[in-house]
């Protein structure tokens, strides 16, 4: 008799590549930190428990609030709308606006993936038209009369006694039932988790629809559609309606069904074909001594010219 032949590899099996996982952004960007020469590494909110409030209505019944992290700009602006960081968009107080008008919508924010994500549709990382349609189609009662901004804030002191309170009052009253917030870079990530926990603690339903998983679930959060795509595009592929479309769906779908706190979602949706992308983003090994020179100036000088923006 013939023995059976073992696999001797993990693709003898069909297995996805060993990479093929989400990104650990938060080590990923300590340990870039690290090597551009800041020692101390930053500090993430992290809670074991997460608030879960119960939809109050039917969604065919409820009224939707849309939340962003992304930077809302005067018509005309010459800003390219894909990349790189400016400081120029960044903001330091929530901003609204109504919801029936017209966006021009920005991230040009630090730590986005600026070499593989697409700003240049910004129904990707503001779902509002998909949202819109969702109305049209009677699966949600309505938008909300406006839609709203939060800073990207490093300080937990600021996102929780302050920016994210001011957005639970807005909410309120706008008249939400529930709320949809699209982070985009990791801290974003961070500040819309802890709003959404405002939010919920408030009575108010949301549903966070981001990519960078650990950040989200470290926070803790009642429900989390996690679409594994680079940073910038959390609603769906760029230019493609019906990725955009499909996200919004699961996304809306989690709202209504979600069974407890923590309850996350993982699309379906393939960024690409391959996954070699998530080995890019902030990986300090392969980098040169000049390299790791050359990106520590760039951040001193982002630095700086944030320090004069924000006075």
């Amino acid at each position: 008799m013939t023995a059976e032949k073992t696999p001797s590899r993990p693709q003898d099996f069909g297995f996805a590549a060993p990479h093929d996982v989400p990104i650990p952004y938060m080590r990923r960007t300590r340990d870039y930190y690290l090597a551009l020469g800041y020692p101390k590494p930053y500090e993430w909110a992290h809670y074991a428990d997460a608030p879960f409030a119960p939809r109050r209505k039917p969604l065919a019944q409820s009224t939707i609030a849309l939340i962003t992290t992304a930077a809302l700009v005067p018509p005309g602006s010459n800003a390219p709308r894909s990349g790189p960081y400016s400081a120029d968009f960044k903001f330091y107080q929530p901003w609204s606006a109504p919801s029936d008008g017209a966006f021009d919508l920005r991230i040009h924010h630090v730590a986005i993936d600026y070499d593989h994500a697409d700003q240049t549709d910004q129904a990707s990382f503001f779902p509002l038209a998909a949202l819109g349609d969702a109305a049209r189609a009677g699966r949600i009662g309505r938008v909300t009369p406006r839609v709203h901004g939060a800073p990207t804030n490093r300080s937990h002191r600021t996102t929780i006694g302050s920016d994210a309170p001011d957005l639970v009052r807005r909410c309120i009253d706008d008249g939400a039932d529930a709320a949809i917030l699209v982070p985009n870079c990791p801290i974003c990530h961070q500040t819309l988790a802890l709003t959404s926990r405002a939010l919920e603690e408030a009575g108010i339903a949301t549903v966070v629809m981001g990519a960078a998983k650990d950040i989200v679930e470290q926070v803790g959060v009642a429900r989390f559609l996690f679409s594994d795509f680079p940073l910038g595009n959390s609603a769906g592929k760029p230019h493609d309606r019906e990725s955009q479309r499909e996200t919004l769906a699961f996304a809306l779908d989690l709202l209504e069904r979600a069974p407890g706190p923590r309850t996350t979602m993982q699309s379906p949706q393939r960024w690409s074909a391959s996954a070699d992308w998530k080995r890019d983003y902030a990986n300090a090994e392969g980098l040169t001594q000049d390299e790791i020179a050359q990106r520590r100036i760039a951040f001193e000088r982002i630095g700086e010219a944030t320090k004069k923006i924000k006075g």
